[in-house]
């Protein structure tokens, strides 16, 4: 896994003791050392990984329609043997929407029935013959059809300069890993306000691992946080309660006044100690909040059937819930219904 820039670089090499030398500084509530690996990097001795202070590693899948990465069940086994968090990403080759969601399908295939503890990730760097278009609405096809059968929205990985170059602000919603190598933070992240995802080289040594490795650093909101089971809401529910997935542009006043609550109801209810820090994906409890109407999307909705069938506009859900491609839902998102 390598991004499309090809620029060399300095080799950036990780020394690995208890701890790790030289991390870079961030702003976030915590990053966890992580690593991503496929059939390339061989047989990996995850204890001695997880020793070395990696806690995430994200496994690949396969490539395209039908081949399975021939390490991915042995990396999966072991890596949950060594207590790791676990994500996976899938290289997609896709050269139209139809391929690409019958590739969603079978990534979805090989990671439904495993522990899925950071959100699946889509790998699409090649597209020889595409234009921008093209790409866009390939990946889009991709991530709606994969969040439909996940429930929730998976990430994309990109290079910084495709992050700018190439991705559209509809993709802007899901979680960001992105590559950018020799450099203490991406050098863009484009329509994303922020990374969830940094893989900062692909020349890190690691104990347990032969030869050079993937290196990345994860913000917490790369994790899928667990909820207790939620009562599916009808069509209109008045003041039910419900968990809310944060978007990128999101900020804690903007999401209080959605749902007519306050912002240190929100802080104290999640535990949040400066509420000026909230992070895309991160899944908030939303207070009890009488005469908000709140709608779940169920596979199939679109916005337009939504808004005609509690008459109200396009337009209006999409302003109220921050939507910024009316095009872009997904099954299992929350909406407020102004």
């Amino acid at each position: 896994m390598k991004y499309l820039r090809g620029a060399a670089g300095i080799i950036l090499s990780l020394i690995f003791s208890v701890c790790f030398i030289c991390s870079p500084a961030f702003a976030a509530s915590r990053l966890y050392h992580g690593m991503d690996v496929s059939s390339w990097q061989g047989d990996i001795d995850f204890h001695a990984v997880r020793a070395a202070g990696i806690e995430v590693v994200y496994i690949r899948t396969g490539v395209g329609p039908d081949y399975v990465d021939s390490r991915f069940q042995s990396n999966y086994e072991n890596a949950l043997d060594a207590g790791m968090k676990i994500g996976y990403y899938h290289y997609v080759t896709a050269s139209n929407t139809i391929q690409a969601r019958q590739q969603a399908e079978f990534f979805y295939s090989l990671i439904q029935d495993k522990q899925i503890d950071c959100y699946p990730a889509m790998d699409f760097e090649s597209f020889p013959g595409l234009s921008r278009q093209e790409i866009n609405a390939i990946g889009l096809a991709f991530m709606e059809t994969l969040a439909s059968r996940l429930g929730y929205g998976p990430a994309l990985y990109t290079d910084s300069y495709n992050a700018a170059a190439l991705w559209n602000s509809g993709f802007s919603s899901y979680p960001l890993w992105v590559a950018d190598y020799d450099v203490n933070q991406p050098e863009s992240t484009g329509p994303w306000d922020t990374w969830d995802g940094f893989q900062y080289s692909d020349t890190g040594q690691v104990p347990g691992v032969s030869g050079n490795a993937d290196m990345d650093f994860f913000k917490d909101s790369m994790f899928i946080v667990s909820q207790p089971p939620q009562p599916e809401p009808s069509p209109g529910a008045i003041g039910a309660l419900l968990t809310y997935k944060v978007q990128g542009g999101d900020t804690l006043w903007g999401i209080s006044r959605r749902f007519r609550t306050t912002v240190d109801q929100l802080a104290e209810l999640n535990r949040i100690a400066n509420p000026n820090v909230i992070y895309t994906g991160q899944i908030l409890e939303i207070p009890d909040a009488p005469g908000t109407i709140i709608y779940r999307v169920k596979s199939g909705d679109t916005l337009s059937a939504i808004a005609n069938r509690f008459d109200t506009s396009v337009s209006d859900l999409a302003y109220t819930n921050g939507i910024a491609n009316p095009n872009l839902i997904y099954a299992g998102q929350v909406l407020v219904i102004p």
